[in-house]
């Protein structure tokens, strides 16, 4: 039963941290360039309104939960799971924690911040949108990259446990 749990937390965390991944994803592929060529009011607006319900989403429980998850998984795997389990665990939660937590926390919510606080119509908030957009979408290039990885270390490890049955 405690095997069986295991297992479906490795898969729950594999497509979670997958779906967080195509998030950003979505924002660097496409998202941010349409917002960046998009008059500079428009463009910052709709980016102030994104922040703010951002707050209340499912994205915001699963950016947020798998932290949480990550860490747990990770020693659990170091607990219970074989050496090779536990490795890809510990990977994932590397992944997670610094490449999509912490530039969360350092880079890409103080800009959110920052842009949340300026008047989207002001000449000096469209000076700082373009500066905004280059460095928002850079660092969200790494979430977005961090994600998968994350993912592809909890498929691993699934795999790995699936193998040992």
């Amino acid at each position: 039963m405690i095997e069986q749990l295991f297992e479906i937390s490795l898969v729950t965390a594999t497509l979670a941290t997958g779906l967080v991944a195509g998030v950003f994803l979505t924002f660097s592929d496409f998202v941010m360039r349409a917002l960046g060529r998009a008059e500079p009011s428009a463009g910052i607006e709709a980016m102030q309104m994104i922040n703010r319900e951002v707050y209340r989403s499912l994205f915001a429980t699963l950016l947020i939960g798998l932290a949480f998850v990550s860490i747990l998984l990770a020693v659990v795997g170091s607990l219970f799971a074989g050496r090779d389990v536990a490795l890809w665990l510990a990977a994932a939660a590397g992944f997670y924690i610094l490449g999509v937590m912490a530039v969360t926390a350092r880079k890409n919510v103080p800009m959110n911040q920052r842009l949340d606080q300026m008047e989207h119509r002001s000449t000096s908030t469209h000076t700082y949108w373009s500066s905004y957009v280059r460095d928002w979408s850079r660092w969200n290039h790494l979430r977005w990259v961090a994600a998968l990885a994350a993912s592809v270390c909890y498929l691993s490890a699934t795999v790995t446990v699936a193998g040992q049955v």
